[in-house]
């Protein structure tokens, strides 16, 4: 019998104000509040608040038979405690149901995986597990990267963390099909691969007019789920797609709960990826060398949707460069605002890709270019920079000698 799993993603970043120097100090200084509250709260009612009580009624109506996946940022769990703790309460009451898991994740949906030196990158990831357990009474064994990040010493570094399974994208070339587990290379992890095709005809083409297969139905996708070659068929997309990035009128939210019924009429499952691991056995390895690292973003499906150019490579090397003197400050403010300027979104915002891709960039971004956000994102860093080396400095006079 075949399995579906799908797995969805909750993030919403801190974006960055418009800066110009003034009084205010702290995260403040640099983090637009008014626009992020703005932006969660037109989310939370557009997708959070009915899609989880959605899934919550498909839960209850399936007795059990409809599981999935879902991780949710610590940047987003901080605004739903700010701003809507109705959402938390809803988190909650999925993980209650026992058919939800939740994953682990960086906590600030951050590119500190990609550093060399991966001390950081498990700091976050403790911090959003520890989050996970007590906010929402759930102990993540399984693991997804920002973006779908991955390579062999990231796998290595979240099997070295304990973590059972992880998920990545299923980029053409890597393996005949992505409908199996797989074990990554020189590490105990079990790999699960996204079916791009299966889950973007859901969470991009859904809505399209061009699209030769308009209008989708939950029997036609189905049906095409039933004639997938292999054992497991892996769906993963943003939570987001369930109101905000296809809208409620579109008939996104009756396909959502036509989907359950559709999918297990046709003797198909609905399983968790640790019961995945569980139940199916390796049939091959993933090999990602650390230059070829792969995500789900883009085409081109690697790092180049945050890497991609030279003004977001200087910001993300000045932002890296200041971790030993952002952490030898103690300050737990300054190591909070550094820590949220890692958060892959940023970078996302400069990338000057175009067409599809860059309509895609551009969505949620405060800014009118990619040009903008670097010249922006350069002027905070240089201002948190200055704020760094004056705490500093007040603690040791000869820092600069």
């Amino acid at each position: 019998m075949k399995a579906v799993c799908m797995y969805f993603e909750l993030h919403q970043p801190y974006r960055l104000k418009w800066f110009w120097p003034d009084h205010s100090e702290g995260f403040e200084r640099y983090f637009d509040t008014a626009i992020n509250r703005e932006i969660f709260e037109k989310v939370a009612d557009k997708c959070y608040l009915p899609a989880t009580k959605t899934m919550l009624q498909l839960i209850e109506q399936y007795e059990g038979d409809f599981r999935f996946s879902i991780s949710v940022t610590g940047t987003l769990l901080s605004q739903c405690k700010k701003w809507n703790p109705k959402v938390i309460e809803l988190f909650q009451a999925l993980a209650d149901t026992g058919c939800v898991e939740f994953l682990d994740e960086t906590n600030y949906h951050s590119l500190a995986g990609l550093f060399d030196d991966k001390s950081e990158f498990i700091e976050q990831v403790r911090e959003h597990h520890k989050l996970i357990s007590e906010t929402l009474g759930a102990k993540p064994l399984f693991f997804r990267n920002t973006e779908l990040l991955y390579n062999n010493s990231i796998a290595k570094t979240v099997s070295e963390m304990g973590y059972s399974g992880i998920l990545i994208e299923g980029v053409d070339g890597l393996v005949d099909t992505p409908n199996y587990v797989y074990n990554s290379k020189n590490c105990d992890l079990k790999v699960l691969l996204r079916n791009y095709k299966m889950s973007d005809d859901i969470g991009y083409r859904f809505s399209a007019r061009w699209w030769s297969e308009y209008p989708l139905t939950a029997s036609k996708w189905a049906d095409w789920a039933t004639h997938q070659e292999g054992e497991i068929l892996n769906i993963f997309m943003d939570y987001e797609t369930f109101g905000e990035h296809q809208w409620t009128e579109t008939g996104i939210f009756d396909f959502l709960r036509e989907l359950p019924g559709e999918v297990l009429e046709r003797n198909l499952t609905f399983q968790t990826p640790s019961e995945i691991i569980g139940k199916y056995d390796p049939v091959g390895e993933i090999d990602v060398k650390d230059l070829s690292t792969i995500s789900w973003a883009d085409i081109e499906r690697d790092t180049s949707a945050w890497l991609g150019n030279d003004m977001q490579r200087r910001c993300f090397e000045e932002v890296k460069l200041l971790e030993p003197y952002v952490k030898k400050t103690g300050d737990k403010e300054l190591i909070k605002i550094w820590k949220h300027l890692l958060t892959s979104d940023h970078y996302y915002y400069i990338c000057t890709k175009w067409l599809g891709d860059g309509d895609v960039h551009s969505y949620f971004s405060i800014h009118t270019s990619p040009y903008e956000a670097a010249i922006n994102f350069m002027a905070i860093i240089n201002d948190f920079k200055s704020q760094v080396f004056k705490n500093l400095a007040a603690k040791d006079k000869n820092i600069y000698t």
